[in-house]
């Protein structure tokens, strides 16, 4: 298990452009672009959801990853969450493989009274550009998302837009997080903190 800390930032599509500017300059390099295609798991009666759980299938450069969050505490941007994460065979989950890591008890009773009912509920799908950064001695990956959610209900698909900056402590103090949103809003005023996952914004979207 790990805990994921991170900074989500709403950035307006008008604005890309300047963002990616910005990590160009601080950086001295280009991003890295890669397509990560999602698949977002539940049961019919949203078993996960009502435990603060979400469970994702990613398509990955590097292959496919099945991981397992808790919904956490999220604060002005910022989101601590539980998280668990791992490689898989192909195009499906190993659930078995998430019971044995999961050891938060509530979530995992959750996610084995779910295992026999689940359905693919929604997905995500983006294109995320890469930078490394260190801030005050901690290692950062910053990340401009750029996409759409889409949850196919009752026949008629729905879509939302993803257009987002993301900031991943890798290792460090978590100030470093705030540190850099701060410096990032300086340049860029548009920006806003968005306390709403892409899994939540899934739900939300089936909801109408």
């Amino acid at each position: 298990m790990a805990i994921e800390r991170e900074i989500k930032l709403a950035l307006p599509r008008d604005q890309v452009d300047a963002a990616l500017r910005l990590f160009e300059a601080r950086t001295g390099v280009p991003g890295r672009a890669i397509r990560l295609e999602n698949i977002y798991f539940d049961t019919p009666a949203l078993t996960l959801a009502r435990a603060k759980s979400a469970l994702r299938l990613r398509r990955a450069p590097e292959g496919w990853l099945q991981t397992f969050k808790t919904v956490g505490v999220a604060q002005n941007g910022l989101h601590e969450r539980h998280e668990w994460e791992m490689p898989v065979a192909g195009e499906a989950l190993e659930i078995a493989r998430l019971l044995q890591e999961c050891d938060e008890a509530g979530v995992s009773t959750a996610l084995s009274d779910a295992s026999a009912n689940l359905i693919a509920l929604f997905r995500t799908d983006f294109t995320r550009t890469l930078w490394a950064l260190e801030v005050d001695g901690a290692q950062v990956e910053a990340a401009i998302d750029q996409g759409e959610v889409i949850a196919d209900v009752n026949g008629t698909v729905r879509r939302a837009p993803i257009c987002e900056i993301e900031l991943e402590l890798k290792r460090g103090d978590a100030a470093a997080l705030r540190t850099l949103a701060a410096e990032l809003a300086q340049a860029l005023p548009c920006l806003a903190p968005d306390d709403i996952s892409k899994a939540q914004r899934g739900y939300k979207l089936r909801e109408g």
